[in-house]
């Protein structure tokens, strides 16, 4: 069979098993866009590590108020359908700016965390458009493209960017403003891909989740040491000099080279002494931990940020077993990883944070144990974990009632109509830019990574010191 040298070089650089550039990284890659206000990286080390809840957490019942009309309020809107979980089975926390909550019963190792100041709540998070309240919204003010959609919420949750359709992720264009380090080795690293990885000049490196050992995530097939092998990688180097004066041909071959180059990087595993849950999650986590203790001997990276995910959180059935399933997987994973970065010693360089495609309705969906769930909503609350988190506390912006926490009314101030969806009072952006500034992104380039933040009343939030 013929094969002409542009169909080589695309089969030679998807031979690089585990560099994976989507689409708009490809693209970029074509002519690295120059970087504006890009400044070199700084002496201390700092990492970003997004957790994705995909399908969308019920956030109402992983922080559940105590107080007693609060919890009141949200046991006569769940208790008749077996969706509540009862005040004695939660795991209590004390929130100095909002009063007492308990924690999902499966939460045990976050809980901890809180207590020990590296775990903070930050309550009802959301995309927005601009700021809104229950009147603006029944008024028809501008909302979020295509709200409740799951494939759209994802996007804007990743992207920070609500009122359109974006091609890159809020952590992607957050590297964008770091020079790219010597080596060659990505700032990003995706264990499960997404969005948010994605810059307009970083492409992120993608590779498999542990117990795949690091020194073969990046490995180029079908090239032995025996004559044949050697012969057809002598003509694949030589091809990728040829007519590179084009642009397509060029891409490719940098494409090649730079797996070449990472896979040699990745010359080797580490080890961990912190053990680590043998689940989807716990994988994940291990092998970004991994990543992380290489770096510190050998790469030498000042910044990385990482992306993980676990999926199954649609819960509109089948909500009570699901999800303490999948939050038990949740929580042992970051909590065996914040112990790896005390084993070693980053602790205060790490910070862990969730995100999730949107909340749940208050309102059940169907009743029964193992039928009842919940349908698509709007605002969420999200934990930051690390040793530079302000934790043991709750943040966020004070809703229709001077609360942080939303009023759990169904068609109350902060519902959008009588289901329960919050309103959100946090917008992704003040949320994300908080983790952006603690990163190291200057002040005067939030708004390049952040093109809507001015219509929020102040950046940040205070939940990192």
């Amino acid at each position: 069979m013929h094969v002409t040298r542009r169909e080589f070089l695309l089969q030679s650089c998807q031979a690089c098993a585990g560099y994976a550039l989507g689409a708009a990284a490809f693209a970029a890659g074509l002519d690295r866009f120059a970087l504006i206000n890009a400044f070199a990286q700084g002496p201390s080390y700092r990492a970003l590590v997004c957790v994705f809840l995909a399908g969308g957490n019920d956030g109402n019942n992983t922080v559940v108020p105590l107080g007693s009309t609060d919890y009141q309020a949200y046991a006569t809107a769940r208790s008749g359908s077996g969706l509540v979980i009862p005040s004695g089975d939660l795991l209590r926390i004390a929130a100095p700016s909002a009063g007492e909550f308990g924690l999902h019963p499966s939460l045990a190792g976050i809980r901890n965390l809180w207590a020990d100041g590296q775990a903070a709540v930050v309550c009802n998070v959301g995309p927005l458009v601009q700021p809104m309240t229950r009147a603006s919204y029944l008024s028809g003010a501008p909302r979020p493209y295509q709200l409740f959609s799951h494939s759209d919420q994802i996007a804007q949750w990743q992207s920070a960017v609500a009122d359109r359709v974006s091609p890159t992720g809020w952590g992607g264009r957050a590297a964008d403003r770091f020079q790219p380090h010597p080596s060659g080795f990505p700032m990003v690293t995706a264990i499960s891909g997404g969005l948010f990885t994605r810059g307009q000049a970083t492409a992120p490196l993608s590779i498999a989740a542990a117990p795949t050992p690091l020194n073969q995530v990046l490995v180029l097939n079908g090239f032995s040491t025996i004559a044949g092998d050697a012969a057809r990688r002598t003509s694949m180097d030589f091809l990728r000099t040829v007519d590179t004066g084009n642009a397509v041909v060029r891409s490719t071959s940098g494409t090649v080279q730079s797996a070449l180059d990472i896979g040699r990087l990745l010359n080797t595993d580490v080890t961990l002494a912190t053990p680590f849950p043998n689940t989807t999650l716990g994988n994940q986590m291990r092998q970004i931990a991994k990543v992380i203790k290489l770096n510190s001997s050998s790469l030498r990276l000042d910044r990385q940020i990482f992306f993980c995910q676990l999926g199954g959180f649609d819960t509109h059935q089948g909500q009570v077993a699901t999800q303490a399933n999948l939050l038990a997987q949740v929580d042992g994973a970051i909590a065996a990883f914040y112990a790896a970065t005390v084993e070693l010693g980053v602790a205060e360089q790490v910070t862990t944070f969730t995100l999730s495609d949107f909340g749940r309705t208050l309102q059940p969906a169907g009743s029964g144990g193992g039928v009842v769930g919940t349908d698509h909503a709007w605002g969420n609350h999200h934990f930051v974990v690390g040793g530079a988190v302000r934790g043991g506390d709750f943040y966020g912006r004070p809703g229709p009632t001077g609360s942080l926490f939303p009023a759990l009314q169904l068609g109350g101030p902060s519902d959008t109509d009588n289901r329960g969806r919050w309103i959100p009072t946090v917008a992704v952006e003040q949320y994300a830019a908080t983790l952006a500034s603690w990163y190291g992104v200057p002040a005067a380039d939030l708004p390049l990574v952040f093109p809507n933040i001015g219509r929020f009343d102040g950046a940040t939030l205070p939940f990192m010191a």
